[in-house]
């Protein structure tokens, strides 16, 4: 094995991490992933409370997990999201409820403690979403303009260059998950987000074959073009179903219906080419975790999360440090 494996929480954070940890533990996992929700980690307690930082820790370190990153996903995504309606909701403090603009400056402060938390968690990276102001402009009619499209990537590097300052402050790196509904879901729109910045380094990718995988975009690629960007590594698979009957924008089917074009699924389960990836890992240098963020709809989940862990530790592999026939190079005898 020639990386940690990880467990990313935020799917289990209904479980009180007291009661998670010795699960994980006891499936092989080196480490957790933690999400800053449920009980696992509280940001605004972790930027002050250095007590409470050692007593989430010591949580981890009891049952011999490690801690490589911790993840602020949901409010993340209020930062550019449009916030318009109920489905943020709960992302937020009650009083937020159905306020868009109320979420959004929670949002940021919430984004600001969490730099300061992952310092004080001892952490270099925190991974995330960022929203977008634009993602319903995806398809043209009405027709977007060029300009709407320039104004959303301005609004991003509005609303996250102050984030990201206090990311620099703190040493920590933001790695946001390329995902749609995010300011960049493919290739070609990270490499314009990375552009609304000026290329600052503290901004980099947590990537996911998985939400490539069923846009059809060439996850090794992805890899390729941002390899000095690929700050941390989700672990996940889809599976694409398309028939002639569905289409791969989901027919607005809930995830695990068959009928879906695309769908979730366990490690190995789908179509993603695991051993390209770690191949192209080792090529680009990436020594940090393999983090397990386990989805499918179809599958029991801790079926599902040790037979992930088993999968990742079994397609993980060292790159060699010497090439295939060095036998014959008689310095190498």
């Amino acid at each position: 094995m020639a990386r940690p494996v990880t467990l990313f929480t935020g799917q289990w954070a209904d479980i009180p991490l007291a009661e998670l940890a010795p699960m994980m533990a006891e499936m092989g996992y080196d480490g957790l992933e933690l999400a800053c929700w449920g009980d696992h980690l509280d940001v605004f307690k972790a930027a002050k409370d250095t007590a409470y930082c050692k007593k989430q820790k010591a949580i981890l370190e009891d049952n011999n997990l490690k801690l490589f990153a911790i993840s602020n996903h949901l409010a993340g995504q209020l930062v550019c999201d449009l916030n318009n309606d109920s489905r943020s909701d709960g992302f937020a403090p009650a009083d937020c409820k159905g306020d868009p603009e109320k979420k959004r400056a929670w949002a940021v402060k919430a984004m600001k403690a969490t730099a300061k938390a992952a310092k004080n968690m001892g952490v270099k990276v925190v991974n995330g979403f960022t929203g977008s102001s634009i993602w319903h402009f995806l398809y043209s009619f009405p027709p977007v303009t060029d300009k709407m499209i320039d104004d959303g990537f301005k609004y991003f590097a509005k609303m996250w260059n102050p984030i990201l300052d206090v990311f620099d402050e703190c040493g920590v790196r933001f790695a946001l998950e390329v995902h749609p509904t995010e300011i960049a879901f493919d290739i070609v729109t990270a490499k314009r987000a990375l552009a609304a910045i000026n290329n600052r380094k503290t901004f980099g990718f947590n990537f996911d074959p998985s939400h490539l995988h069923w846009q059809m975009v060439n996850p090794v690629r992805f890899l390729n073009e941002f390899s000095d960007r690929i700050y941390h590594v989700h672990m996940k698979d889809a599976a694409i179903q398309l028939d002639g009957y569905n289409g791969i924008l989901a027919s607005h089917l809930n995830f695990g219906n068959p009928q879906r074009g695309w769908d979730f699924r366990s490690l190995g389960h789908g179509g993603v080419n695991f051993e390209e990836i770690i191949r192209t890992l080792n090529h680009i240098g990436y020594n940090g975790p393999l983090s397990v963020e386990w989805e499918d709809s179809g599958m029991d989940r801790m079926h599902g999360a040790r037979e992930a862990c088993a999968f990742v530790k079994r397609t993980d592999f060292q790159p060699s440090r010497l090439a295939f026939d060095a036998a014959f190079d008689k310095d190498n005898r």
